[in-house]
């Protein structure tokens, strides 16, 4: 009866074999568990799909992701569907593909009965090695001499379940040769690893199921770094979209002041164009007139000879005589080529100036590094350029290039404070000199500071009108009447300082300056790209430089605007020593035994110049040539 009843669903349960596989293991479902989102899968391989993971769960078929693991229970429905279909099926889907014929359709082959060769068989003896029909298979049913035979769906190639060399069944599977063999090859197997061929199947299958789970979770995290790799370029354009605006911008600015500049420079020359056209407007009316009475006294001469009458002609004669008339006289109407020079001066300074930022090398641009500041040359009626500086420069020209990002030196210690933070434990470089610790210089001798001496001279280009130069550009002093210096781009005009004419961008270098009248004077290092007009440009009060500075009986280290106050020293000698890589500098009084005053720690990104600045009269400031 049951027979009956499960007949009528056997045509409808045929085609669902793919529908009750599991996605993971490719086999009919085992425990099987529905997701949230409605798919279907054994329920240990989702427990080893999801193993390990503490979030980002996802369904494996359809990728939909779960804030939390979902808590999944078992598909009885499924589960008892799943039964009726085995219970319907005489071998697994797997056996009976493996027993085809390798035409590719997976449906199980007709074998014929060995005993009688016409009707199909309906079961295979592995003992026997042979297939019968439902006929010939009644001893083995009925007969207890054929109860211990192995019976199973029919086999069309029995031969290859026999060892080729001694016609047995392949029984057992060896692991170390990968393949199957007979209870006789079993005896020169003694010495691998062998079993029966259910076991090593299963052993197979589960190897496999956990490389497809493998393969599974990293093809998951393909598909995470594949998006994570779509995020990083999108990203990356949106960055550089933005970078482009800000240059964009940047570029529009440096074009609107030039063009202001111009315009500037062309208002000025037509102011003048107009000055000299009225002028000459002016003599042109003069003339005019002056035209005007010489044809009036011409026509009355020209009347007068045409008289008849003598006394009628000698009375006109008369009135005649006393209209004089002088010559023609054009003054000397030029316009002012001064004011031309300068303009064109200035423009063809500032072009100089663009070009060689422009055209000069990428590597020398990211060694410099300048940083263009808008505010330092922007025109506004407040702010006008002098005659000297327009003769100079147009404009103040734009330091166009990187900006370079300034670090922002901690202020050290001075001499009455020790740093107590301990410093970062790292391996000795004994390959570069250069990266000495700060500590180890304090303690050298002068003899031993004097191995790094510099020789220092001043740059007259960069020195103010009131600072003057003498002893062959070594020594500097404030001068009570301004030097006639030439216009010069690097020349300071706000602040009486001058640099050295040294640069330096790595190594370590020592240079000693004597003070004399040290009431109001700076030492100190910079960057070139240094303003060099207005406030900024005044030592220790910008991001570019570092100084010491007396004021008055005032001493204060100075550097982006931030003073901080230090004890009063007696040296009249200051010894400078600048280590380029290890990142500091540092400023000493030399005496019979050199003394710390300050020291700066910063990672500078340019080359620095010795930098100087004398205020009050009579303060003079000499350069050490030392041996």
């Amino acid at each position: 009866m049951a027979q009956l009843l499960r007949a009528p669903s056997v045509p409808s349960l045929a085609g669902l074999e793919e529908e009750l596989t599991c996605s993971i293991c490719l086999c009919l479902f085992d425990s099987p568990v529905t997701t949230p989102c409605g798919h279907n899968f054994c329920g240990p391989c989702l427990d080893v799909t999801w193993s390990g993971l503490l979030q980002g769960f996802s369904c494996p078929q359809c990728r939909a992701s779960f804030p939390r693991r979902p808590e999944l229970q078992k598909n009885t429905v499924l589960c008892r569907v799943v039964e009726q279909f085995q219970s319907t099926q005489p071998a697994g889907p797997a056996e009976e593909k493996r027993g085809g014929d390798g035409d590719g359709d997976g449906s199980r082959p007709e074998v014929a009965c060995d005993s009688c060769l016409e009707a199909a068989a309906a079961r295979t003896c592995l003992t026997c090695m042979a297939s019968f029909c439902p006929e010939h298979l009644r001893p083995h049913q009925e007969s207890p001499a054929f109860r211990d035979h192995q019976l199973c769906p029919p086999l069309r190639d029995l031969q290859r379940r026999k060892c080729p060399e001694h016609n047995k069944l392949l029984e057992f599977y060896c692991r170390e040769h990968a393949g199957c063999i007979c209870c006789v090859c079993l005896v020169s197997h003694k010495a691998c690893a062998t079993g029966p061929v259910p076991e090593a199947k299963a052993e197979k299958e589960s190897q496999l199921k956990n490389r497809l789970t493998e393969l599974y979770n990293q093809s998951e995290k393909a598909s995470l770094a594949l998006d994570e790799v779509r995020v990083l370029q999108r990203q990356a354009s949106e960055t550089a979209a933005r970078k482009m605006d800000l240059l964009r911008s940047e570029f529009l600015e440096i074009k609107a002041l030039i063009e202001e500049e111009e315009n500037q420079a062309m208002k000025k020359v037509e102011e003048e164009e107009k000055r000299v056209c009225d002028k000459f407007d002016y003599v042109h009316t003069v003339l005019g007139k002056k035209k005007n009475e010489i044809q009036v006294i011409r026509d009355q001469i020209e009347m007068a000879l045409t008289e008849d009458d003598d006394i009628a002609f000698l009375k006109k004669a008369a009135k005649l005589r006393h209209a004089s008339t002088k010559d023609v006289f054009i003054p000397r109407i030029d316009l002012d080529q001064n004011l031309i020079h300068t303009i064109y001066q200035g423009a063809f300074s500032l072009k100089e100036v663009v070009k060689r930022t422009v055209n000069q090398p990428q590597e020398k641009k990211m060694e410099a590094t300048p940083q263009w500041k808008p505010k330092a040359f922007q025109i506004n009626p407040s702010n006008k350029l002098s005659a000297s500086g327009r003769k100079a420069l147009g404009l103040h020209a734009p330091k166009i290039g990187k900006a370079p990002q300034k670090p922002q030196p901690e202020l050290s210690e001075d001499a009455d404070t020790k740093d107590k933070r301990k410093p970062a434990k790292s391996a000795p470089n004994t390959a570069n000199p250069c990266a000495t610790s700060l500590e180890s210089f304090l303690t050298k001798s002068r003899e031993e500071l004097l191995e790094y001496a510099a020789k220092i001279t001043l740059d007259f280009n960069t020195a103010h009108n009131k600072v003057l130069l003498s002893d062959r550009n070594t020594r500097m002093s404030v001068s009570e009447i301004p030097q006639k210096y030439s216009p010069h781009p690097q020349r300071f005009t706000y602040c009486s300082q001058v640099l050295g004419f040294q640069c330096f961008k790595r190594g370590i270098h020592y240079w000693e300056v004597e003070l004399q009248r040290n009431n109001f004077c700076g030492i100190g290092i910079c960057y070139g790209s240094m303003d060099r007009q207005g406030a900024d440009s005044r030592l220790g009060r910008n991001s570019s430089s570092w100084c010491i500075e007396w004021f008055n009986s005032k001493i204060s280290a100075w550097h982006n605007d931030l003073e901080k106050c230090l004890p009063n020293t007696k040296a009249t000698k200051i010894g400078v020593l600048l280590n380029y890589e290890g990142g500091f500098v540092i400023f000493l009084g030399v005496g019979e035994k050199h003394n710390l005053i300050y020291k700066f720690k910063a990672q500078f990104t340019e080359a620095l110049y010795p930098a100087f600045w004398v205020f009050s009269s009579g303060t003079m400031l000499s350069l050490c040539q030392l041996k």
